[in-house]
């Protein structure tokens, strides 16, 4: 039986990490409005991501305490640059049944956690196609009965939008992160991370493109919303080795030859595989529709997004029409050549009528279904920078997630 988290990690410390801008000066506080792209996923739990290194080289001194002030170092360098994670959500009530939700950055820090899991080797950790998922969850500060969503930190101006913990290990250090996805998606979250693992190195940062904290938004989006309730989610966790992905991708690409114009990812191929295996393990009906649901990056496809824009910049993508019998009977690569039009067919003219719309019409993260089951959803992209970030220690080996479901081995 999997050991609790109570039994397993212990927090030893709690820092309130502030921004340090060094000779750039502090900038003023503000408040900046959030956009329809942020509000969406409001109801859901913190990005969590993190990674496994080894752990510090004997020496003298306390390593590990030594390796946990540093890291609280250049987390403050890196909020310096990314200043806004360092602020509070707040709420403003209209009186009209609309409210209007706020990044106030006011520099009050991001909070960085120091914890040690002695009785935990890596191998517990990655040694095995069963994620113990308890364990990891522990290595984030945001789990268990401390799970916060982002309406929870809107509503309780005290949380930050950023947490961080470092969890010393039998033979390992994990270095996790949490952050409201309201403040920010998967780009902005590893630009942050990036940033911390890059000065930890004692890299310079590049100047350009500097962040853009500025918020985007059509000319006709207001800035209030109605309230919605929301339903809580259930959660769990999947490992899919390499090679399975690229038997996958070389099946979908050869079932589709001669008619995918643009050929088949591994993600997608992996995605269709995932939409195949749930239709049939739920055992639903044939005539059914199973639609799918993608989150797809704007960035680079929407010319009037600024590069270094800081905050949420992903569109929701909806697959309808497929049945499950469909799903079934065609194949792998059919399934997967679904994903792959519904990624070619993005459209910025779309995409700006859907976000003025949202204010008016607001629907969140998780999408509510009434289908049955037959829904999925997916986020988060392959093409983050995951595996570079070595923080000093020669090279991260493994990199895991809390509260989303995945978990990536080494590469």
């Amino acid at each position: 039986m999997e050991a609790s988290s109570a039994d397993t990690v212990r927090i030893v410390s709690r820092h309130m990490v502030r921004p340090s801008y060094g000779a750039t000066p502090m900038p003023p506080s503000e408040d900046i409005h959030l956009t329809p792209w942020d509000l969406y996923g409001i109801s859901v739990t913190y990005i969590q991501r993190g990674i496994l290194l080894p752990k510090p080289p004997a020496g003298a001194g306390d390593e590990t305490t030594s390796l946990f002030n540093s890291l609280a170092f250049s987390l403050a360098r890196a909020l310096g640059r990314y200043y806004h994670f360092a602020g509070r959500l707040a709420v403003e009530e209209h009186g009209d049944g609309t409210v209007a939700i706020l990044l106030r950055c006011t520099g009050e820090g991001a909070e960085l956690v120091h914890a040690v899991a002695p009785g935990v080797a890596v191998a517990d950790v990655v040694g095995s196609v069963y994620t113990p998922s308890s364990v990891v969850r522990a290595f984030f500060p945001l789990n268990g009965p401390n799970v916060v969503r982002g309406l929870d930190a809107a509503m309780d101006s005290s949380l930050p939008v950023v947490w961080a913990q470092v969890t010393e290990l039998a033979d390992g250090v994990f270095i996790g992160m949490s952050m409201n996805h309201t403040v920010g998606d998967g780009t902005s979250f590893w630009d942050l991370f990036n940033a911390w693992s890059a000065i930890s190195r004692g890299e310079e940062l590049p100047r350009a493109p500097a962040p853009v904290h500025a918020r985007w938004f059509v000319d006709t989006s207001p800035h209030a919303v109605r309230r919605l309730e929301l339903p809580p989610v259930r959660e769990g966790f999947f490992t899919f080795s390499d090679a399975s992905v690229q038997k996958l991708k070389a099946r979908a690409n050869d079932e589709m030859a001669g008619v995918v114009v643009a050929a088949i990812s591994s993600l997608q191929a992996l995605l269709a595989h995932l939409w195949r295996a749930v239709s049939r393990a739920r055992r639903l009906p044939p005539e059914q529709e199973a639609p799918y649901a993608l989150l797809i990056g704007c960035r680079g496809r929407m010319p009037s997004i600024p590069p270094g824009y800081v905050g949420n910049a992903i569109v929701f993508r909806m697959i309808k029409g497929c049945t499950v019998g469909e799903i079934l009977d065609k194949g792998l690569g059919w399934t997967a050549w679904q994903l792959n039009r519904a990624v070619a067919s993005f459209d910025e003219a779309a995409t700006r009528e859907w976000l003025d719309r949202w204010a008016r019409e607001p629907t969140f993260l998780p999408p509510v279904s009434p289908d049955g089951g037959g829904a999925r959803m997916v986020g988060s992209s392959s093409r983050f920078d995951v595996f570079g970030n070595d923080f000093g220690s020669g090279g991260s080996r493994w990199a895991c997630g809390a509260a989303t479901g995945t978990r990536a081995t080494a590469r």
